[in-house]
């Protein structure tokens, strides 16, 4: 691990592989919280790593020190008419590791593979409240910040939409089983297809 946080490791960048799933994603899991950031509107879950490793694999990188899983970064890219957008899905590194160039190592390696693929815009977000993070990408030349409006609705507190879950098994009522949750299915990447633009990054102030 990091003793001090001016020291700089030796830092390897690669492409993510099948054992690294399950340490990426509970890595992910410490990180990207709801008490943290209560504002993050793409859920943390496992098919973020999975369906990304599945689809994007060249896009999928993590970074270790010494054999130790210090951070990943997952991106992908959109097509749209002309344009070829590389889009930083999640960013984040372990708080042992962070300050230590590591986020920086990340961003430049996936960057340098969307360039590759035809990317010539790039897209990244996170939480408004995240002050590091914005710091972060504004130190990377990003720009032309703007605001999104995310709206919620708990379908089980609202008596309209209640008697609806009920229906259909999932309102959980006395007596009532419990709806079975569906399985995602595996998707793949299509050229051209649109994906949602949403994501997160978590990063602590540079020391």
């Amino acid at each position: 691990m990091v003793s001090e946080r001016n020291h700089r490791p030796e830092i390897t960048i690669r492409e993510m592989e099948l054992d690294d799933l399950a340490p990426v994603y509970h890595l992910g899991e410490r990180l990207f919280t709801c008490d943290l950031y209560p504002f993050l509107y793409r859920t943390w879950d496992e098919w973020e790593v999975v369906g990304h490793y599945n689809t994007d694999p060249e896009f999928s990188l993590v970074a270790e020190v010494d054999d130790v899983l210090a951070g990943f970064i997952i991106g992908t890219l959109i097509s749209k008419a002309s344009w070829t957008y590389g889009y930083i899905v999640w960013l984040g590194v372990d708080r042992a590791f962070q300050s230590t160039g590591v986020a920086h190592k990340l961003y430049d390696r996936l960057v340098e593979r969307m360039v590759e693929a035809g990317a010539r815009y790039l897209i990244a977000d996170t939480d408004p409240s995240n002050t590091a993070a914005l710091k972060f990408f504004t130190k990377k030349g990003f720009t032309d910040e703007r605001e999104h409006v995310v709206l919620s609705l708990n379908l089980s507190r609202n008596p309209r939409y209640r008697t609806i879950l009920e229906k259909h098994g999932n309102g959980h009522a006395e007596g009532e089983p419990r709806a079975k949750k569906p399985r995602r299915p595996k998707t793949s990447a299509k050229q051209g297809q649109e994906k949602p633009l949403c994501g997160a990054t978590v990063l602590e102030p540079e020391s």
